[in-house]
């Protein structure tokens, strides 16, 4: 039985206790939806490495309009992907899995922190949060979900094609594909977050959309240096695939922050 302060408070080690089973629960969720993904591998990575085919919806959906403008296109687009360590090919399956499990449980798992949090504080406040971390969470998924259908399959098949020679041939190891499309999903959800933030500062008075639409310029060239730190290339196509987001973003950013 929970003991209590004699004004009916929780005491710090009550909190300590109630975090601990949260932090539980959180884990039991991630670890069960990764072993759920771990037993489906075959759908798992049909997922994962269909963007490497051109039966990729964007593949076909370009193709499409390209047949309509009477444009040249590359047909049979398809690259092979390579493995260079003994157990490199178990250590990404299982890494894999985890991401997998820890979005497939992102739900469970905000929800169980809010619920924890919410006592602390005010209905305003409770509101507000609640707000905050549905546009959040729905912002980055919208994030993760335009980078996997479209910014990684054209960085992909621009750079996975792209050879200074007929002579050379890319041998792209699995690991580099991996690495990329989860670094490049998770940043660009990352990004997304920015009008969640610009509307928190927004209700805070910190930010308004004047000081945003006086430095706007500046704010362009804050994205390509962003843009160009966070690409795993240094591609002139991908920094420009990747900026324009950001930038569209940032313009919706200042019609949240003035409404």
């Amino acid at each position: 039985m929970t003991k209590l302060e004699p004004g009916g408070e929780m005491t710090f080690w009550d909190h300590l206790d109630v975090l601990r089973g949260t932090l539980i629960r959180m884990a039991v969720a991630v670890v069960g939806c990764a072993v759920a993904a771990f037993f489906f591998k075959d759908e798992l990575f049909a997922v994962i490495l269909a963007p490497k085919d051109d039966t990729f919806p964007v593949y076909r959906l370009f193709a499409q309009v390209e047949s309509w403008l009477s444009l040249p296109s590359d047909a049979g687009f398809s690259v092979s992907l390579i493995n260079t360590g003994l157990a490199e090919q178990f250590k990404i399956h299982v890494k894999a899995s985890l991401y997998v499990g820890l979005l497939a449980a992102s739900p469970y798992c905000i929800y169980e922190l809010f619920r924890f949090v919410a006592p602390g504080l005010y209905a305003d406040e409770r509101r507000y949060s609640v707000r905050a971390v549905l546009a959040g969470y729905a912002m980055f998924m919208l994030g993760v979900a335009l980078c996997y259908f479209l910014i990684f399959p054209l960085t992909f098949r621009f750079l996975g094609t792209y050879q200074v020679s007929a002579e050379v041939a890319n041998l792209i190891t699995l690991r580099s594909y991996m690495d990329t499309l989860l670094v490049m999903c998770f940043l660009m959800g990352v990004l997304f977050e920015l009008p969640v933030l610009c509307w928190v500062l927004g209700r805070l008075g910190i930010l308004s959309g004047a000081f945003m639409r006086r430095y706007r310029k500046h704010a362009v060239v804050v994205i390509l240096i962003v843009a160009a730190v966070i690409t795993p290339t240094s591609d002139v196509f991908t920094l420009c695939i990747v900026a324009l987001p950001i930038c569209l973003l940032y313009e919706v950013s200042i019609r949240v922050v003035r409404r």
